[in-house]
């Protein structure tokens, strides 16, 4: 039992834990608290997504769909092992589970089969979705397990919980299958060993240097582009119908504008072409 961890806790442990976070929009304030409360917090459980692709997934848990508002969790793994925090509060993951888990999770004892869904888990867990097909055969790369590695065991060293305290949504709630590709008992192994050493310490996240005005232009082809504006999307910024994509469009221009706003930029200061400053805040990922 504990007292969930605070946004900033939450992305301290995660980062501190060696973990690349992205923050997507407004995941602080972002939850379905007027929903039903939110805490003591237990656990924390593993799913799988059943989508491709890393902003798709990402905007689907943030926004959720219409008939399960987001968010769907508190954070998205990434393949390339790139955690992506989307929801701070009571997530629409978990649904009703068994109380005997919920039970034996709290006294972090040997799992019981789950039979019964009777109880809200969606007060108590942490989730995090891991983006995969879950059909078998869509593969898990090392990069992403040992993200799911580091993520469980932040929180259970933020909480001072075992292994014990990880669940896959297939232990509790029966008819699930989540997450599929490896085994529960497999990873709690890895995060126990994991917590038996100090954590690696934050990675000094690498940023994409800012390419002169001039760069954004008509014409203009690269990754960089791509790279810019999948972060305006994720600070909700994005101005696309397709994309964003490597070349530089007006929907790029829009985008950007708007982020200008966003940070307090108005008239000609806020029309579109990156300034370093602009640009800095926004924290492209180097490519």
């Amino acid at each position: 039992m504990a007292t969930p961890l605070s946004a900033d806790r939450l992305l301290e442990a995660l980062r501190d834990e060696g973990l690349h976070v992205v923050e997507v929009r407004s995941w602080r304030t972002h939850n379905r608290n007027h929903k039903g409360p939110w805490g003591p917090t237990h656990g924390v459980m593993i799913h799988h997504t059943v989508t491709s692709g890393t902003q798709s997934s990402v905007d689907l848990c943030y926004d959720g769909h219409s008939s399960l508002p987001g968010p769907l969790c508190h954070g998205v793994i990434a393949k390339d092992g790139t955690v992506y925090l989307v929801g701070n509060g009571r997530a629409n993951h978990a649904g009703l589970g068994d109380d005997d888990v919920l039970r034996a999770v709290i006294n972090e004892t040997a799992l019981p089969a789950d039979n019964e869904a009777n109880t809200d888990g969606n007060r108590h867990f942490y989730g995090f979705e891991c983006i995969n097909l879950g059909d078998g055969d869509d593969p898990w790369p090392a990069a992403q397990l040992t993200a799911i590695e580091k993520a469980a065991a932040a929180i259970c060293r933020a909480h001072g919980w075992t292994q014990r305290s990880v669940i896959g949504h297939l232990e509790w709630q029966p008819g699930k299958i989540d997450p599929k590709g490896f085994t529960m008992n497999s990873m709690r192994t890895r995060i126990q060993n994991r917590l038996s050493s100090a954590p690696e310490g934050p990675v000094e996240p690498t940023y994409e240097p800012f390419p002169g005005a001039s760069f954004f232009r008509s014409g203009r082809s690269s990754r960089v582009i791509t790279a810019m504006g999948r972060r305006l999307v994720a600070e909700g910024c994005g101005r696309y119908e397709v994309g964003p994509g490597p070349e530089w469009t007006e929907a790029d221009r829009k985008s950007y504008a708007a982020w200008q706003r966003k940070l307090g930029y108005s008239g000609g200061d806020a029309d579109g072409i990156p300034g370093k400053a602009s640009w800095d805040r926004l924290h492209v990922p180097n490519v």
